[in-house]
């Protein structure tokens, strides 16, 4: 590539970094915009005495050393961009800010489509308008938040553009977000304003399409919305699970190559009908409007565009290089524009794919072409060009990296565009609808296709592997990615043999330490670890997994906050299926893994449901054959030959409402299981009532500690408890402080030797003759207490 084609490129890696910068720290924008403007001003001025002064130096060093000046002032203009940015918003975010840990009543206008959560809600994106808090009047505020609501609350659903009036619990985003607030509806929500006739209009579009698609057979049926506009509502979430793994999500979200296969139908069908070259480029920024305003135009929708935008235009004007200088400039207005986008995977991706379609897919094409005909190679080239550029932001991100998406890709990439286009044509068509049920049972064909490529290559061996996502993973797959790249691009005679040996060096490696670390992970997980424990603890972040095991029997306490980490739990000690699952409450982070049991549990004993959300995913598990039973104090059973109790909650009059403080309280002993009690998410004052109504009665060898260690703990439980060992449930990323100093030093107080599953992940306890014998995953050698 020409230098002057990379002239843009520290300008945008400059505001990126001053966007992170700005958005993690926003109390030090001031200073960054100050200092950059500042050093703007002094290199202008350097460079001012400089050619008043110059004298003897050659004509081409001043030309040099003039662009590098105007380099870095520009530079400096691009770093005080977004700090200028987050300086005028910071008020309208700080107000919105101080509504943390209150319950207000709020009016807000939602800015995407709402996408089930695990926890049963709807989440979406959006802005508050309006905000009340008890003693306070009525503020107008203006900042963006992320919305959580019952899928029953608002009648008539929610779509983008709608105002909702409801009562909220507002609890602070993470920093980095662009949500100043995450909102936790209660109840029902008015519907203030539907947003005018476009948005009802798109919304009622989407509507027949998906209406359309489920007359037809599944999987392709619930696929085919999600192909055409983005809209996943009818996707189910083992189907959701099979794209995941498959490396195919991207087809369902609206993405710059969306965006482009609008732009490029439109533009080839004016091309067909002979209109020139400029007819054809207004056409198609035409049809891409039009294309954002149906599938909404929520901020990721329009991000894309303006990727896609960028990209096809470029390339549709025979200009690809020129193509990335433009990308580049793209990416540092938006960054100005809106420095929080720097922080979003989302944005990274569309910016690296965009570029990978420009810049890399050519000279992959060009490679591949040593093997195949040209245009197989270009269809093939784009996805893999795609693929080898995000894989390292990937893995910054996901614990989890698909080893067949480059295989499903190139197997169902081909048949997206098909699907998009025609589904497209069943919406604009819907006033027809003879026409648009033939054009959507077309689209199925493609859609189809997609979805069980997923479904099969998601079930192969290996089609997943975990990997722990960071900066050494990401830098790893870089080197792969890199020595890949450097094999296709390249004929053999075109570098030296030894960089040719040290590229598929890197890759063989690679193989054998993906494939090799697969299989330990995988099928040979359950030889890896003792065969003889009776008490598992999962690691599986923030939230609660832990399996107990009694003459072959098996019961799950609590399943975590996702199914895919539960799922890898299960599989590296061989279990296939659950005989009894105690749900201890309904919080995400203890009941969001229970998709990964459908059809896989006998016996289900739950705490009291918090909402209708709960109550249908018990339904789930009992149309998949489980048999549920509500747990109350008292309640006794076998699981094998080890003997269980429930201490907590009091019924049929409960103390507290459902939640953390009504968790079930279990303890099982005896058949080759220590006496353990498990505490679920009890606070101080759940567990001295428990103690006052219940009969807690210690010693006990192991006690799962509440709340993953929260600080809010009654040293008296745990003194009359006496454990040997205090197993802690907590993931390595949290922003809570789990588990606390204070409760780390209570336990170790009471003798109790200390297990976490952040520190040590998975937690295998058996009982011998000697004692304890623990094994954990990050301490390979066993040790005994």
């Amino acid at each position: 590539m020409k230098g002057r084609d990379l002239r843009l490129l520290p300008v945008a890696l400059c505001a990126w970094a001053s966007a992170l910068l700005c958005v993690f720290m926003p109390h030090l924008s001031a200073t960054v915009m100050l200092v950059a403007l500042g050093s703007a001003v002094v290199a202008g001025r350097a460079e001012w005495i400089r050619r008043r002064t110059r004298r003897g130096t050659a004509r081409v060093w001043q030309r040099r050393l003039r662009a590098a000046a105007g380099m870095v002032v520009v530079c400096l203009a691009a770093v005080a961009g977004p700090a200028l940015t987050v300086l005028i918003v910071s008020p309208e975010r700080a107000q919105v800010a101080a509504l943390e840990g209150a319950t207000v009543d709020v009016v807000v206008e939602v800015l995407s489509n709402p996408s089930p959560g695990s926890d049963g809600r709807l989440w979406a994106d959006a802005h508050a308008v309006a905000a009340a808090r008890p003693g306070h009047g009525i503020q107008e505020t203006s900042a963006p938040v992320r919305l959580g609501i019952a899928a029953d609350a608002v009648e008539g659903g929610l779509a983008p553009g709608t105002q909702i009036r409801l009562r909220a619990e507002a609890k602070r985003a993470g920093p980095g977000e662009r949500a100043v607030v995450v909102l936790f509806g209660q109840g029902s929500a008015v519907v203030a304003d539907r947003g005018g006739f476009i948005p009802e209009q798109a919304d009622r579009v989407r509507m027949a399409l998906i209406e359309r698609a489920l007359r037809l057979p599944a999987p392709g049926a619930a696929l085919l919305p999600g192909l055409a506009v983005g809209d996943t509502r009818a996707v189910d979430e083992k189907l959701n699970d099979a794209m995941l793994a498959s490396g195919l999500s991207h087809l369902t979200a609206v993405s710059g190559s969306n965006c482009a296969i609008v732009t490029a139908a439109a533009f080839g069908v004016v091309a067909l009908l002979g209109g020139g070259r400029t007819l054809r480029i207004i056409v198609a920024a035409v049809s891409l409007a039009g294309f954002v305003v149906l599938v909404t135009p929520e901020p990721s929708v329009i991000r894309a565009a303006a990727m896609a935008g960028v990209a096809m235009l470029s390339l549709l004007l025979g200009r690809p290089r020129a193509g990335f200088a433009v990308l580049l400039l793209a990416v540092t207005v938006l960054l100005i524009a809106d420095p929080w986008l720097a922080s979003t995977a989302g944005f990274a991706l569309s910016a690296v794919a965009t570029g990978a379609l420009i810049i890399l897919a050519p000279p992959v094409a060009h490679g591949l072409s040593r093997w195949m005909p040209y245009p197989l190679a270009l269809v093939l080239a784009v996805p893999l060009a795609a693929q080898l550029a995000c894989g390292p932001i990937i893995a910054l991100f996901a614990d989890h990296q698909s080893l067949i998406g480059v295989v499903a890709n190139l197997l169902a990439a081909p048949a997206a565009p098909i699907a998009t286009v025609i589904g497209l044509l069943s919406c604009v068509t819907m006033f027809l609808p003879w026409l648009a049920d033939l054009l959507a049972a077309t689209a199925w064909l493609p859609s189809a296709w997609i979805a069980t490529t997923a479904q099969v290559t998601a079930e192969l061996p290996l089609a997943t592997v975990a990997v722990s996502a960071g900066v050494l993973p990401a830098v790893g797959i870089a080197l792969l990615s890199a020595a890949l790249g450097w094999l296709l691009i390249r004929s053999p005679e075109a570098y030296p043999r030894w960089l040719r040996a040290a590229a598929l060096l890197i890759v063989a490696v690679a193989t054998a330490g993906v494939t090799g670390g697969a299989l330990v992970r995988g099928p040979l997980a359950p030889l890896s670890r003792p065969s003889d424990w009776s008490i598992a603890a999962c690691d599986i972040g923030q939230g609660d997994a832990v399996i107990v095991r009694s003459a072959g029997q098996i019961a799950l306490i609590d399943t975590g906050p996702d199914p895919a980490t539960l799922r890898t739990c299960l599989e590296s000690l061989g279990i296939t299926r659950v005989d009894l699952l105690v749900l201890t409450h309904f919080d995400l982070d203890h009941g969001g893994g229970m998709e990964a049991l459908r059809g896989r549990v006998d016996t289900v004993l739950h705490g009291p449901p918090t909402g209708s959300s709960d109550t249908r995913a018990l339904e789930n598990l009992r149309d998949a054959g489980a048999t549920l039973h509500e747990a109350a104090r008292g309640q006794t059973g076998q699981l094998g030959d080890a003997s269980w109790r429930v201490l907590w909650p009091r019924a049929p009059e409960p103390v507290f409402p459902a939640g953390n403080d009504a968790s079930v309280v279990w303890e099982i002993s005896g058949g080759g299981v220590p006496r353990m009690l498990l505490l679920g998410d009890l606070s101080g004052e759940a567990q001295r009532l428990m103690q006052r109504v219940s009969a807690v009665r210690g010693p006990y060898v192991i006690v799962k500690v509440a709340h993953h260690g929260s600080a809010d703990q009654d040293a008296d439980l745990y003194a009359e408890a006496a454990a040997r060992l205090a197993i802690f449930t907590v993931g390595a990323d949290n922003s809570y402080g789990h588990p606390r100093e204070q409760t780390l030093s209570m336990l170790e107080a009471t003798g109790a030797v200390i297990a976490r599953t952040d520190l040590q992940g998975q937690i295998l306890i058996s009982q011998t003759d000697e004692g304890l014998s623990i094994w954990t995953e990050r301490e390979l050698a066993p040790s005994s207490e």
